[in-house]
């Protein structure tokens, strides 16, 4: 079970839910279940709380999975982490090195 997964429909508020795996490309259907809103109530759409859920996937735009979710899943394809620019790293390192350009010029 992966556990609180954002679905972001198509015009629509995103839905925060549970489902037992990541859609396949092959999928149609998106089934889930624990469906609330991002504030926590629930849609009041449902009939009841405890049931499952099956959404087109052509009405949905993308489905958000927290890393947290992904942690202790047994499975699942461990994702690589973001990339996050190094706090020291300054426009001087991105500038080519002079050896480098010499060699272009001469060429």
């Amino acid at each position: 079970m992966i556990r609180d997964v954002v679905i972001h429909m198509q015009n629509e508020q995103p839905l925060k839910a549970d489902i037992e795996q990541m859609p396949l490309p092959t999928d149609v259907t998106l089934v889930c279940t624990n469906l609330a809103f991002l504030n926590g109530k629930k849609p009041h759409w449902t009939d009841h709380l405890d049931s499952w859920f099956v959404f087109p996937i052509g009405s949905i735009r993308f489905i958000e999975v927290p890393r947290s979710s992904l942690g202790a899943q047994e499975g699942v394809i461990a994702l690589p982490s973001p990339m996050i620019a190094d706090e020291h790293e300054t426009e001087t390192d991105l500038e080519p090195d002079a050896d480098l350009l010499r060699r272009i010029r001469d060429a």
